[in-house]
């Protein structure tokens, strides 16, 4: 499969169910947001496991050493390289609490303020690297599976699958490091990707103008029921290890096709809205993030203005005026006051949008239709400070990233007030928090091939510690 590609669908075939292997047990799933940290002793914290529905009981707890059996089956093996993962983050976590932890961290995290616990994170990524094997489903063909767009807003969607697709076991990235994250042996994997996406479908299945979802979700039921007849691991977990991706805002509602795929998988979605059903325990928060050509254009890769630059405006926004929030922004600041630049659209002959982020100390990233915005990240890249205005918004990679550290967060309700809030901010605190961003950015960069703690690994992370039934957060 070339890298986003795509040639027209092709009919699914069915075929016989297997007999199912004896049930596994998985891990429940903690929470992906802790609460914002208010000292700086931190240490991992693991969760009770839960039950899946239609598995038979209880594993045992994450504490308890794995059996050694004269010939383990490999769900046997599988757990107990988790098992051996926890400790080794426990040991990391404990070591960082105590003063013992890593300082540096090989320099890979230059401010370890911006991590809800560093050592922690830098271990647990770690331990991804060494054990962490995914495998993805064959089923399907182009252009409702196994690609997906690679420009525009539904950038992360595309490059995740395609990305995904061209990993070989053995192979090598750009940074020269092996890249064996995939398993093409199901029996290793941790963790089974279902490569359908969801905008493809949008483009190829819906009826334009209906709105009617109906043939979107009966692809996906019908996907799931071919996995699940062809293959053991659907119904051994009752979905629990098996995860999907979307940046479509009908993402959440494509879930919604099967039972165990909304209410048990593990959905990777860039439209991370509480109050449409994304749960933090089992649900990965994406980035939303926009390249309109496909590529990282020069503006977004080149070095943000050094922190000591002066930045003459206090905030920005252009952007079109839809969903709830957007309409009350530009009702209070359109055009109201000098310091905010606050636009529908730019005016003609005035400077380019990138420019102006370049030259504000904060960026506004108020939800539109939905909670994401790639505004967010664009802000990230342009070193300007995200003003996140938003409800139900669980941000990108909050299980290991202390957004507060180089973020801004304003109610809705507090939008009238809103020039008040940002000069509230003292301009020590402007350069602490401009200082998070840059640390944090390497994070939100789509590398083609991917690179370490780049966008991609960030998101397998989060599929990661939702599969080793872990977080982050303070005692």
């Amino acid at each position: 499969m070339g890298y986003c590609s795509s040639s027209w669908i092709q009919i699914l075939i069915l075929i016989p169910l297997l007999i199912l292997l004896p049930t596994v047990l998985l891990l429940s799933l903690s929470p992906s947001s802790p609460s914002p940290l208010t000292s700086t002793s931190a240490t991992l914290r693991l969760s009770p496991r839960r039950r899946p529905p239609g598995t038979a009981a209880l594993s045992a707890s994450a504490a308890a050493p794995a059996k050694r059996l004269a010939n383990p089956a490999p769900e046997n093996k599988l757990e107990a390289e988790l098992s051996r993962a926890r400790a080794s983050i426990r040991r990391a976590a404990a070591g960082a609490a105590g003063g013992l932890g890593r300082t540096n961290f090989s320099g890979l995290l230059s401010r370890p303020s911006v991590y809800r616990n560093a050592a922690a994170f830098y271990q647990s990524y770690s331990e991804m690297e060494r054990r962490f094997r995914v495998y993805v489903y064959s089923e399907g063909e182009a252009p409702l599976v196994h690609t997906g767009p690679c420009k525009n807003i539904y950038t992360t969607e595309g490059r995740f699958i395609s990305e995904l697709e061209l990993m070989r076991p053995g192979e090598y990235s750009g940074a020269g490091e092996a890249n064996i994250l995939r398993t093409e042996d199901p029996r290793r994997a941790h963790a089974f990707f279902l490569p359908f996406s969801v905008t493809q479908l949008v483009r190829y299945v819906y009826r334009p103008n209906t709105f009617d979802q109906t043939p979107i979700r009966r692809f996906v039921s019908d996907y799931v029921d071919v996995v699940a007849s062809k293959h053991p691991y659907w119904n051994r977990t009752a979905a629990a290890d098996h995860f999907m991706l979307s940046c479509h805002d009908w993402g959440p509602h494509a879930s919604r096709a099967n039972a165990l795929l909304y209410g048990n998988a593990i959905r990777a979605l860039c439209n991370a809205n509480t109050s449409e059903g994304f749960r933090p325990r089992k649900d990965v928060s994406i980035p939303e993030i926009n390249l309109v050509t496909g590529d990282m254009p020069p503006e977004f890769i080149s070095p943000p203005p050094p922190e000591s630059s002066p930045r003459s405006l206090l905030a920005f926004f252009a952007g079109g005026v839809h969903g709830p929030v957007r309409p009350v922004l530009l009702r209070y600041w359109k055009g109201r006051d000098p310091d905010l630049e606050v636009h529908e659209y730019l005016p003609p002959g005035s400077d380019d949008y990138y420019s102006y982020m370049r030259r504000a100390r904060f960026c506004l990233c108020p939800s539109g239709y939905e909670v994401a915005s790639p505004r967010v990240v664009e802000a990230i890249y342009a070193g300007c400070i995200p003003v996140i205005i938003s409800t139900g918004y669980v941000l990108p990679f909050s299980d290991v990233l202390k957004w507060e550290e180089f973020s801004v967060k304003v109610a809705v309700e507090d939008i009238p007030r809103l020039k008040e809030v940002l000069r509230r901010v003292a301009d020590e605190e402007v350069m602490r928090l401009m200082a998070g961003v840059r640390a944090v950015r390497h994070h939100f960069i789509l590398n083609h091939p991917p690179k370490r703690f780049d966008a991609l690994y960030m998101i397998l992370h989060s599929v990661w510690l939702r599969r080793l039934n872990i977080k982050v957060a303070q005692v």
